[in-house]
């Protein structure tokens, strides 16, 4: 039925990398369901490779019985010691080998659909488990067609797709084309495994960089954040613990050679590379490069800090449309509000007078509640009494009369804005 079955088996072992006991169990499989289909579903048949004989065998096992009410079933105990074992007793259950070539073409037929079903299953799960292991790499195909926004990514054993929310916005590719992207997800469906890339995730410039400067990958530089707006713009620190090591000249690498091979590959983002700081005033202002920063005040209950620059640097701090700024905020996690020098100033001034407003309050009060970032009436009156005492010059009993004289100069503003 089945012809040199040895040298099939091996056949496929050998073109689709599958295990032998896969295609045999998948053959022993296929001819017991054409042989069911053939005989009947109610035998009890069982099948068995041979490898001297080079076929599949087919048992039919009937059980000894002192009375046979089903023949398919059963058989009689005289008739097992005549024609199986003489030393058959009630109860054994004996097989007889059936020949396999009266199935017929139709059971033929089905066999071969479930071998072919089978073999795919197999290299299904072989695609599967070698691209489940290599989530988190960078992988390399050629665009083979387009579906409703998605790009199908020829791998050469299988498809990888690349959805639309994972594509650089404004990026083209043309079919054919080589693309490189970022393996973020591999999952089992219907069809076979899926498996996700993509050119958008932080991770695929993190693998980028780790090809181009060896001293990320052989672990002397680490790459500590990532915040990118794909297509446009991308900030990244860096550090190292070896103090011969310039993180971020290795980053940029000889006349820029290192970070220009990662632009390429993203058609043109910039890229700023910034080196990360324990020191988190110190970091932001890194991470807003290249604007200078005049100085900050940090705010830890909000974990967010108020930056100053100078006048002519604030389009640079703030960017195109804000990207600077919102990039420099999801590199560091804090919350940056970006002000200019004049302002601040105009601020300081007017919170300045305020403050000398509160009954009580000379310019020395003044300057001491000014000094620890308390800048307005509202500030003092929303303080609690612990925390100004424990200003150097400010008495316990001071700190109450100052709350609730602000609270009063706070409700006289509002009464004469009312009259």
């Amino acid at each position: 039925m089945l012809p040199e079955l040895g040298r099939l088996i091996e056949m496929i072992v050998k073109e689709k990398g599958i295990d032998r006991e896969i295609i045999v169990d998948a053959l022993e499989t296929a001819v017991l369901t054409a042989a069911k289909k053939k005989l009947g579903l109610d035998l009890d048949l069982e099948a068995q490779y041979n490898e001297e004989t080079d076929e599949i065998e087919i048992f039919q096992f009937r059980t000894v019985v002192e009375t046979v009410l089903n023949p398919n079933s059963q058989l009689s105990q005289e008739e097992a010691r005549e024609n199986l074992d003489t030393d058959a007793e009630l109860g054994d259950s004996l097989g007889t080998k059936i020949e396999t070539n009266t199935f017929g073409r139709i059971a033929v037929q089905t066999a071969k659909q479930i071998i072919i079903q089978k073999v795919k299953d197999a290299e299904r799960d072989n695609i599967y488990g070698e691209y489940k292991g290599r989530k988190g790499e960078l992988i390399n195909g050629f665009v083979q067609r387009f579906e409703g926004g998605n790009i199908i990514v020829n791998l050469g054993r299988t498809e990888g797709v690349i959805p639309h929310s994972e594509q650089i916005h404004r990026e083209t590719f043309k079919r054919g084309e080589r693309v490189r992207a970022y393996m973020y997800d591999v999952k089992r469906i219907s069809k076979g495994p899926q498996i996700l890339l993509s050119r958008t995730h932080p991770a695929f410039l993190k693998t980028l960089f780790e090809l181009e400067v060896p001293e990320i990958s052989e672990g002397l530089i680490e790459i500590v954040s990532i915040a990118r707006e794909p297509g446009n713009r991308a900030k990244i620190a860096v550090k190292t613990m070896d103090k011969d090591i310039d993180p971020v000249g290795a980053c940029v690498g000889m006349r820029g050679s290192r970070v220009q091979g990662v632009v390429q590959e993203l058609r043109g983002e910039k890229i700023d590379i910034v080196p990360y700081s324990d020191d988190q005033v110190r970091y932001v202002c890194n991470a807003l490069s290249p604007a200078k920063v005049d100085r900050v005040y940090m705010y830890d209950d909000t974990r967010s800090m108020e930056v100053v620059v100078p006048d002519e640097q604030l389009s640079l701090a703030i960017g195109k449309s804000g990207q600077n700024v919102r990039l420099a905020a999801r590199l560091t996690g804090w919350k940056i509000d970006v002000k200019k020098e004049s302002l601040v100033a105009e601020q300081d001034e007017a919170g300045y007078k305020s403050l000398l407003s509160i009954p009580g309050v000379g310019e020395r009060t003044a300057q001491l509640l000014f000094d620890e970032g308390i800048k307005s009436v509202t500030s003092v009156a929303s303080a609690d009494t612990e925390m100004l005492s424990s200003i150097k010059g400010i008495s316990e009993k001071k700190a109450i009369a100052l709350i609730e004289g602000a609270k009063q100069a706070i409700n006289l503003e509002l009464e004469e804005k009312d009259s």
